[in-house]
């Protein structure tokens, strides 16, 4: 179930590294107080099923086997592993996993990469994805494509002038709440800095288009607590997240995650509509974050609104206690 997984998320012509046991099982097998028969079996075993989902070993020396999959079913041998019914492969939110192969993508021939080749990094992150090249993203084109990338590098425009920080080491970790088609952080366009971008789970499923881009992206419903640890991220993104989750749970949850993944003197960019960003800026009030609203980059006109907000080191006490009255 493990290798079929990680058959799963491997692209076509993708490599899996396996170091450490059983590899090289002939130099540790005395360590390891295990039979060479035993861990032979295990290599094998491994071996054979790779062979299955089509992958073909490349190398191996030392500690270390490297796998390749290939790029498409033509070249797979006949003998491969139950092939899953399902087409989902890629609703897996809440899903239970299959112990089956999930199939590739039909090509015309065998030196075809099965779902589109790939620019290489960083051509790759402007091309048009596959995905949408074939019009497997619903109401996603190759021009409404572009059009994205060319409205978020404004909006990027935009933030840089409203803060000088973006782009510098100052602002490491990066998230973008609502990442769509990945497009707020292709157009950061900063080796200085990395972004998380997060596909909501009620949202369009665009994470595949993310990860053909070459970008770093993940599943989550902000109903519920974000899977990682306490002020992870230096600087977020939010556009449209509350306009998408105002009728699905308390924004005040929401606000409160994001502050408990914020560091103190991180920065928050919220873009949504001036009505949800009035409720949006009267509870970060009261979670003493400082809060600036701002028009957008088009004028006061446009309903579309920015509230930029910085998190603040909360200080104990009123400032009138003293050591006595602790």
């Amino acid at each position: 179930m493990y290798l079929m997984e990680v058959d799963r998320v491997l692209r076509p012509g993708g490599y899996w590294i396996l170091s450490g046991p059983p590899i090289n099982w002939k130099t540790y097998y005395q360590t390891w107080k295990r039979s060479k028969a035993d861990l032979q079996a295990e290599q094998s075993k491994i071996e054979e099923l790779a062979e299955s989902l089509c992958w073909e070993k490349k190398y191996e020396k030392g500690d270390i086997a490297i796998f390749r999959k290939k790029v498409n079913e033509k070249n797979c041998p006949r003998k491969s592993a139950s092939v899953c019914e399902s087409k989902g492969a890629d609703d897996v939110w809440n899903k239970e996993m299959e112990t089956c192969k999930t199939p590739l993508p039909k090509v015309t021939s065998a030196n075809e990469v099965a779902g589109g080749g790939l620019k290489k990094f960083p051509e790759r992150l402007y091309a048009v994805p596959p995905q949408i090249a074939k019009g497997l993203v619903e109401g996603v084109t190759a021009e409404s494509f572009e059009e994205d990338n060319k409205l978020l590098r404004k909006h990027v425009l935009a933030y840089k002038r409203i803060n000088k920080l973006i782009g510098t080491t100052r602002y490491r970790n990066i998230m973008d709440m609502n990442a769509r088609l990945g497009g707020f952080a292709a157009a950061l366009e900063s080796p200085k800095s990395w972004v998380m971008n997060v596909v909501p789970t009620i949202a369009k499923n665009t994470l595949g288009v993310i990860y053909e881009r070459g970008l770093v992206g993940i599943y989550h419903d902000w109903c519920e607590g974000f899977s990682t640890y306490p002020r992870t991220y230096d600087f977020i993104h939010a556009k449209g997240v509350f306009s998408l989750y105002q009728n699905k749970c308390n924004l005040e949850d929401i606000l409160l995650e994001m502050d408990r993944i914020l560091r103190p003197e991180g920065t928050v960019i919220f873009r949504d509509e001036v009505d949800v960003l009035n409720k949006v800026k009267k509870i970060a009030g009261g979670m003493r974050w400082d809060t600036k609203m701002m028009d957008h980059e088009d004028g006061p006109l446009v309903p579309e609104k920015i509230l930029v907000v910085v998190k603040q080191y909360w200080v104990g006490g009123t400032g009138n206690s003293t050591s006595s009255d602790q």
